[in-house]
């Protein structure tokens, strides 16, 4: 970016001649909506994500306004904007995997954001795992996605003290969890947004076809600073009885038990190189 000057001479032939004379601050404000203008798709993505997250931090959510505004960007990305198409490679079926491998492309990461795209292809997944501390924003690019999503019921207890019904014990840990989504989701359609504690921070996503994810994350994971990646299984409400714990019949469908577990083995998510249009950091 270059350094904005006023040219002395002019200016202040304005003053004596007195004709208005334009502010730096309204030159700025010109050459920011023309610089806006100009940019493409992923480079106005990566500045409304910097300046969207620049004051927020683990479990801090933007603003309404901010959110918005970030959504809005993320509503109208297409495939081509970050360079691709359902031929790619990325999203072909495979017989070697029982599970097909998921390709992940980076665009940008730094303390306070990240960026980037999953690609499925068919019946490809990404297990349920969670979002500790993060506001997430996830816009299906291209392709159908069935996905499912929790959120933790608060005070609920755990299994402390537990009974089995006619069913197997109840593991060690499990928490209860409601069905926030549970739904195919068909692009285009509008982004998706979870956050630290709402809007269904633990998710899976299954490709019912080839599709592609671009997320956004603020922050990003750290395992420093105590946001790794958690894994869970789920299971049907009525798989285990929880002292303390009961909800009406016909609600519990919309409840779950959920088990962290550790990174699935058969989960192969393969780094590959963005290939779309670049990214200038400033």
């Amino acid at each position: 970016m270059g350094i904005e000057t006023t040219t002395p001479n002019r200016k202040g032939n304005k003053e004596i001649y007195g004709l208005p004379v334009e502010t730096n601050s309204h030159n700025k404000t010109k050459k920011c909506r023309r610089r806006h203008r100009k940019m493409s798709p992923v480079q106005r993505l990566y500045q409304t994500c910097k300046d969207v997250f620049s004051f927020c931090g683990a479990g801090i959510v933007p603003s309404p306004e901010d959110i918005q505004r970030l959504r809005s960007v993320l509503d109208t990305m297409k495939p081509a904007d970050v360079g691709l198409t359902p031929e790619l490679p990325y999203f072909r079926m495979t017989v070697a995997r029982r599970t097909p491998a998921i390709t992940y492309l980076h665009l940008h990461e730094c303390e306070k954001f990240s960026m980037g795209i999953f690609c499925l292809p068919p019946s490809g997944v990404l297990p349920l795992h969670n979002h500790p501390g993060m506001t997430v924003f996830s816009k299906l690019l291209f392709g159908t996605m069935h996905i499912k999503s929790y959120d933790w019921v608060a005070d609920a207890p755990e299994d402390k003290s537990t009974s089995a019904n006619p069913s197997p014990a109840t593991p060690p840990g499990v928490r209860l969890a409601k069905v926030k989504v549970d739904a195919d989701f068909t692009a285009p359609c509008d982004t998706s947004i979870l956050y630290p504690a709402d809007g269904g921070n633990m998710h899976c996503f299954t490709a019912v076809t080839a599709c592609a994810v671009l997320d956004v994350l603020g922050p990003p994971y750290s395992d420093p600073d105590g946001r790794h990646c958690q894994y869970y299984l789920d299971f049907p409400f009525s798989h285990f009885s929880v002292d303390g714990v009961s909800v009406a019949e016909e609600e519990k469908e919309g409840y779950a038990w959920l088990q962290e577990i550790e990174k699935p083995e058969d989960l192969a998510v393969d780094g590959a190189m963005y290939r779309g249009p670049k990214i200038v950091e400033n």
